[in-house]
């Protein structure tokens, strides 16, 4: 590793620099201060984001959702990561699961991938038909269009990850046990699959790459770029205002009038640090 004037470390052999932590940080530090300024912008004037992540595993899909909450309200931002369909749900009009959850007035809602299961891991792995997989592909730009009209500003991001990279952080998870939980059995199939899901992501890409839908694709082969170029893009692509607001000043604490800490034997937890 080669080291930059600006303190960035130079993977030589990728030909690219990689964001040291603390550059990284300075930089997720203003645009967190941005993000502030978006929500409370987004909460006083009604406005309805949603934002769909997808990538294959390892791509940094959560890692980049949590860097974009991490300093905002839960009431404001929430994520939605829906399990596997109940067999209710699987008799269901397939979006039909996927609808109560986007935005009302003042919410931005982030899917931690969505309803373009069905057009990646429930075709690729055979959940899902291919005659009922291509008339997903027609039906969803018309509902993505009828999302817009009723004024939800959407945005769909793929995160693209090498073979190399996607290897790594598998085996990384592998190795860590901070990790092990991230990696499932159907990961497992699905890395093996490399380039049916190519496939898939293309036909995709072809049908549902829209005007008012388009799909916004992001190098996250360095995770804090990644993260840093997506949350910016974010924010390029919203026309958010800063709200003013009062200065806040903390009031006096009232007098103790009397008042004793109480003598009450507390069940305080050990210091082991």
């Amino acid at each position: 590793m080669a080291r930059s004037k600006k303190g960035a470390t130079k993977d030589v052999s990728a030909g690219h620099v990689k964001l040291t932590k603390k550059d990284y940080e300075e930089q997720l530090r203003r645009l967190h201060v941005e993000l502030v300024k978006l929500q409370e912008w987004v909460k006083k004037e009604g406005v309805k984001i949603c934002i769909v992540f997808e990538g294959r595993d390892g791509a940094g899909k959560g890692g980049t959702i949590k860097a974009i909450t991490e300093r905002l309200s839960p009431r404001v931002f929430r994520v939605v990561a829906l399990p596997a369909p109940t067999e209710r749900e699987k008799s269901q009009m397939y979006l039909q699961r996927y609808l109560p959850h986007l935005p009302a007035a003042g919410e931005v809602v982030i899917f931690d991938r969505s309803w373009y299961n069905r057009a990646g891991v429930e075709r690729v792995m055979g959940f899902c038909s291919e005659e009922q997989a291509v008339g997903f592909l027609k039906a969803v730009p018309l509902v993505e269009r009828a999302i817009v009209e009723s004024g939800v500003i959407l945005l769909k991001y793929w995160l693209e990850v090498s073979q190399e990279e996607q290897t790594r952080r598998l085996e990384a998870r592998i190795k860590d046990g901070r990790k092990i939980w991230k990696l499932t059995a159907m990961d497992l199939k699905s890395y093996s699959r490399w380039y049916d899901y190519s496939r898939a992501r293309d036909a995709m890409f072809q049908a549902t790459d829209t005007e008012h839908g388009p799909w916004l694709v992001a190098d996250s082969n360095d995770k804090r770029r990644a993260r840093l170029n997506i949350i910016s893009d974010f924010l390029s692509r919203v026309p958010y205002k800063e709200v003013p607001r009062e200065k806040v000043v903390l009031p006096k604490r009232q007098k103790p009038g009397g008042y004793r800490e109480s003598d009450y034997p507390l069940r305080r937890i050990p210091e082991r640090f």
